[in-house]
């Protein structure tokens, strides 16, 4: 059962709103504006390396043929797209964002499902999907407890719930070295390499989610405290972290 009190991924960052009522408007214009140059900032940030990691991670949560996948926070597709390539049906696959200029890249790249909405309100029926997934977009949602309450809901009995995510290293040079790539040198190449200033933004404003985002125990007790089993969190390099559960039988 879901917790009476809300849990925020991160607390407010007055240097991008100055209140916590005006977040949801920021961040969903700061993706409108950013959607069409949002593929060439991930493969500044990834290095080439994040279809494979995301196929990956989507064949280890057990995807296959003949299942539905609800891809949250879709973004331009990225996890969409591996999806596709294991699932073979675009059918299958379902995308959701908050932001219309993030579905209108999809659109260009993908012929599936999409609905535009909110992950803490999913616009889909009680126990519809297999397998609902998220890329790094867990510090951008308002309500930890109430956004996985809604995952666990939509998923059907046994499904299985798969979230990307970038947490600060444990190690102090590793996070020196984080927070210098995506916190300086990422912000300036997006600005450099687009022209536009709001991407700049996008990646600073990236990493300071990621800084302040509360710490990963928090985010597993909130998914056990959603209902789901076998809640899980792997980590790789002391910075990707993948969080699992499964709803029960």
């Amino acid at each position: 059962m879901k917790p009476d009190a809300p849990l925020k991924p991160h607390p407010p960052l007055p240097d991008y709103y100055p209140d916590l009522a005006q977040r949801p408007a920021f961040v969903r214009g700061l993706f409108d504006r950013t959607a069409r140059y949002y593929d060439h900032v991930n493969r500044l940030l990834s290095l080439g390396s994040g279809s494979w990691h995301r196929r990956r991670e989507l064949t280890r949560a057990g995807l296959q043929p003949g299942m539905t996948v609800l891809d949250v926070a879709i973004g331009t597709g990225l996890v969409a797209r591996q999806a596709l390539r294991i699932t073979g049906d675009p059918q299958s696959v379902i995308g959701l964002d908050v932001s219309a200029g993030m579905l209108d890249e999809v659109r260009r790249l993908l012929n599936i499902p999409l609905m535009q909405g909110l992950m803490e309100q999913l616009p889909v029926a009680d126990q519809s999907v297999d397998l609902v997934s998220m890329g790094y977009a867990l510090r951008h949602v308002a309500d930890l407890n109430t956004t996985f309450s809604e995952f666990h809901r939509v998923l059907r009995p046994g499904g299985v719930l798969l979230i990307l995510e970038i947490a600060r290293p444990t190690h102090p040079l590793k996070r020196t070295l984080l927070k210098f790539y995506l916190g300086r040198l990422v912000p300036l190449l997006g600005r450099l390499t687009t022209g536009e200033r709001d991407t700049q933004t996008l990646m600073r404003y990236y990493w300071d989610t990621i800084e302040h985002c509360v710490p990963p125990e928090t985010i597993l007790q909130a998914i056990r405290a959603a209902g789901f089993a076998e809640a899980d969190c792997r980590v790789e390099f002391d910075l990707f972290r993948t969080y699992s559960g499964r709803k029960a039988i």
